[in-house]
């Protein structure tokens, strides 16, 4: 990987992405005449501006300054075509030029290097330091350098020899005379301790409300996408956040892809992604926030929720084009985003929970139905009103919601101060949908990409969703008088398979269709 010759260096560093980064060889060359330096390679502007945090930092590590010698210096990130982003380059820069002066003199093969430099030579945090460590272990790489502070979060990668660096100058001392410092072996560090079923809200805290339970149970057994619709108050919110208590932990390789992704968009708390995602953006959320977007691709929302929850509160309120831009994730579990500049592919494999008001008002179908008279009064919408609030549901992107459930008001004596049960419902459901998750994990074995009944396609449903003959009667028939899609076809039994689950069925019984296609049906 080497190339050592007379004014010419060449390091290795990394430009962070998903899935993982990619490697980038920083290459100087010191040439006669004016003086000038130069950062070439499609940098932005944080990159073009190392070349001052750089001369700074050597400079205050005592060595001579970039910007005092007469010479002409250009330093190359390749592959060109690849845009430079962040100040991750610093570090590979400033050792880059170094040895090509000869102020190091060291084998840069098998090593890589990432950081930001202050000016004083200290070494700052970048993002996407797994996405590196990710890179370093597919390339071979034995030897990683990185800030200390970023040091926990890369070591959930094994097989690499991370140095945790805190100045340049500590990196000079260890490449001229191999003056070793501590060693941050994969595995090292205490990960913390925090439950990760810990949640603010239980199912416990919700009075009455049995059947959207039940409803919510069976979507996150299977990570079925599902609405929770009703009028305004009926704890539908409530329903939605407890989902972070009722999802499965995730598994080591889930764990290190989720905190990947949260690492390269800057939103990592601590060093482990540990428990499913769960992400609520704002009805008002631009198309590129909750999509992904920008001059060069930046991953949304949806890719945010990826491996956990994407909570929409007051669905029709998000405008139409964000609503439909969610038909491809849902249906393909990624996203792809193009721009003229760039494009990118971001994995979006969420559990999709839309909770949405009949009406404007939320009142419409109440006391003028009878189904409800507790404090309402009836819907004061306009017809087209109301016509339009739904429309902004469209058909495929309705179709791709698994569960339809409705909330509805509860008489004022359920809701008693005081009434606690022994035994607290989300510890016991939770454990219905881990084994649950466990008969699926079993039934997926050896097929890669699969892991919950959410995730089969046409061949996993004919294969493993077993239905036993009645069964596939009761759903053909219910087909042609719902005139279910093909896709809402196959949807239903992937729901009859995660109902089949929670029983502990090895087929598909005529009871667990029944249930599965009384969530199809939408009232709104």
């Amino acid at each position: 990987m080497a190339k050592a010759m007379e004014d010419f260096a060449r390091v290795f560093g990394a430009q962070p992405a998903l899935p993982i980064a990619r490697l980038v060889s920083v290459e100087t060359d010191i040439g006669r005449g004016l003086h000038a330096f130069s950062i070439v390679g499609l940098p932005d502007k944080a990159v073009e501006e190392a070349r001052d945090r750089v001369a700074s930092a050597i400079k205050n590590s005592g060595l001579v300054s970039p910007k005092s010698t007469n010479k002409k210096i250009v330093i190359s990130l390749a592959p060109a075509e690849l845009k430079k982003e962040g100040a991750a380059f610093d570090l590979p820069v400033a050792l880059s030029y170094m040895q090509a002066v000869g102020d190091i003199t060291f084998d840069p093969s098998g090593k890589l290097f990432v950081g930001e430099l202050a000016l004083d030579g200290t070494l700052r945090p970048v993002r996407g330091a797994l996405s590196i460590a990710l890179l370093a272990r597919q390339e071979g790489i034995d030897e990683l350098y990185m800030p200390a502070e970023n040091v926990v979060e890369a070591s959930l990668v094994s097989g690499l020899t991370i140095y945790p660096v805190s100045t340049l100058a500590d990196v000079i001392r260890h490449l001229k005379a191999d003056d070793d410092f501590r060693i941050a072996s994969a595995g090292s560090y205490d990960m913390g301790s925090e439950d990760v079923f810990d949640s603010p809200i239980s199912l416990a805290d919700i009075r009455g409300q049995e059947s959207a339970k039940r409803g919510l149970e069976i979507a996150a057994a299977g990570r079925h996408n599902i609405a929770l619709y009703g009028p305004p108050g009926t704890g539908k919110t409530m329903l939605a956040r407890t989902a972070t208590a009722l999802l499965p932990p995730l598994s080591e390789e889930e764990m290190i892809e989720v905190t990947a992704i949260h690492s390269l968009a800057g939103t990592l708390v601590g060093h482990a992604v540990r428990r499913p995602p769960f992400r609520s953006p704002h009805h008002t959320s631009s198309y590129a926030s909750l999509i992904g977007g920008g001059t060069i691709p930046r991953p949304g929302e949806v890719t945010l929720a990826h491996r956990g929850v994407l909570f929409l509160d007051e669905f029709p309120e998000f405008h139409r084009d964000v609503v439909n831009a969610l038909r491809e994730p849902l249906e393909d579990a990624q996203v792809s985003v193009s721009r003229s500049r760039a494009s990118a592919t971001f994995p979006a494999n969420f559990m999709l929970i839309a909770a949405l008001n009949p009406c404007p008002c939320g009142k419409y179908g109440q006391s003028s139905t009878g189904r409800s008279t507790h404090g309402h009064g009836d819907c004061k919408c306009m017809p087209a009103t109301v016509e339009r609030y739904r429309r902004k549901i469209s058909g495929p992107v309705a179709d791709r919601i698994d569960m339809w459930v409705h909330v509805g008001d509860m008489p004022p004596e359920s809701l008693r101060v005081g009434v606690k049960k022994e035994v607290d419902d989300t510890q016991v459901v939770r454990e219905r949908i881990v084994q649950a998750r466990q008969r699926q994990a079993a039934r997926f074995k050896g097929i890669k990409g699969k892991t919950t009944n959410a995730d089969m396609g046409p061949k996993e449903i004919e294969t493993l969703a077993q239905l036993s003959e009645k069964a596939e009667e009761t759903l053909i028939a219910a087909a042609k008088s719902m005139k279910l899609s093909a896709r809402g076809y196959h949807r239903t039994i992937k729901l009859a398979r995660t109902i089949a689950d929670l029983a502990g069925s090895e087929t598909i019984e005529p009871s667990h269709m029944l249930e599965a296609l009384q969530y199809r049906v939408r009232e709104i």
